[in-house]
């Protein structure tokens, strides 16, 4: 059975409902690029250490 308790929204949620699609993909698009260079460094990181 589904469960429908309404929870509390967060800034994340209201967000994700309320941006238009440019402000999406600006943030998106920020997210990646940071995600990118976190793992691209944990890779070097590695490799130097082997």
């Amino acid at each position: 059975m589904l469960n429908n308790k309404k929870v509390a929204s967060t800034p994340l949620s209201d967000f994700v409902k309320r941006a238009s699609s440019d402000e999406k993909k600006k943030v998106y698009q920020k997210v990646i690029t940071a995600a990118s260079q976190s793992q691209n460094s944990t890779i070097e990181k590695a490799k130097a250490a082997v």
